[in-house]
């Protein structure tokens, strides 16, 4: 698919820098260049800066913000010659804003720190992520899963005992037994199943009324990405798939997965669903789909923006997926 990376944290050639991270001298002069930045989250939320911050704030690393900073600064990588760091702030309290929607499937909440200026705000990366730049986003994804690894594997895994962050944040060495453990990424599937002019799509349950968007499951162990295809569209839905082409990548840092983009031809239309796995399942004709994105659907929402679902939906609509 020519199109491929131009989707939503797709890349953008960022110089990840990866061989200072085991180099403690490299790392400090990184550091301590006037040029470095720090790319902040509060509880999974990037700060975010601009007039209706579209833009991903970098803070220069002596600014006094970074007094409540919770571990080590993590190496993202480099640009225009300066280092760029992850750091996380998650133990400053904002007292008195709100706070109830942190964690929603959409969190329409922002939160501003006193020490930065009005038009700086910790924002919900998928109410923001299509606003952002290539490079922002790629900035932005990196930081939030990298984080959030380090916030769910602070133990080792072989014996239990606390880890250590280590090579600028890119693996934890647990100094009881030795073992040597680095970021996960959860491979997943998501898929565009055609049969003529109709794309089979579902919703799962909580989901806002009217949402629909694409199959998607994980990628077992011993499995092809194809495999996977064809066992979740026949789990969630009945529906027996043949051939099956991959389309696109996306980073989806929520937490850690990476969405294969797939797209698969249909062998039946009778659909099953699994109301363990989804909510509801329809096929969807071509007109539908227009309706539903020009915003004119009487029970379908327009698929959201930044999401893969909605890339290769609208590239299908387009007839670009080759």
């Amino acid at each position: 698919m020519k199109l491929a990376e131009t989707v939503t944290f797709g890349g953008s050639a960022l110089d990840r820098a990866a061989e200072i991270r085991g180099d403690a001298q490299a790392l400090e002069a990184a550091r301590r260049d006037p040029a470095a930045r720090a790319v902040l989250y509060w509880r999974g939320k990037p700060l975010l800066c601009g007039d209706r911050q579209g833009e991903l704030a970098r803070l220069p690393l002596d600014h006094p913000v970074l007094a409540t900073a919770r571990g080590e600064a993590i190496l993202l990588g480099r640009e225009e010659g300066g280092a760029r760091f992850a750091i996380d702030i998650s133990d400053w309290e904002p007292e008195g804003q709100e706070t109830d929607t942190l964690g929603a499937f959409t969190d329409p909440s922002k939160q501003h720190h006193p020490d930065l200026p009005e038009n700086h705000l910790f924002c919900e990366l998928r109410a923001r992520m299509f606003h952002l730049s290539p490079r922002d986003a790629e900035l932005a994804a990196t930081a939030r899963a990298i984080l959030g690894w380090h916030r769910s594997h602070r133990f080792c895994a072989v014996c239990g005992a606390e880890s250590d962050m280590a090579m600028a944040g890119w693996q934890r060495i647990c100094p009881s037994c030795g073992g040597h453990h680095f970021p996960r990424t959860d491979p997943v599937v998501i898929m565009l199943i055609t049969r003529g002019d109709k794309v089979l799509m579902g919703r799962s349950p909580g989901w806002p009324e009217g949402m629909f968007s694409l199959l998607a499951g994980f990628v077992e162990p011993g499995e092809t990405i194809e495999a996977a295809v064809r066992r979740e569209v026949w789990e969630e839905t009945g529906i027996r798939v043949g051939a099956v082409d991959y389309l696109s990548s996306q980073p989806w840092p929520f937490p850690s997965s990476l969405m294969f983009g797939c797209r698969g031809d249909a062998l039946s239309e009778e659909i099953t669903i699994d109301p363990v796995e989804i909510e509801a399942a329809r096929w969807v004709t071509r007109g539908e789909l227009m309706e539903a994105f020009a915003g004119r659907h009487p029970d379908m929402l327009p698929a959201r923006k930044g999401a893969i679902a909605q890339f290769l939906l609208r590239n299908w609509l387009a007839d670009r997926l080759d």
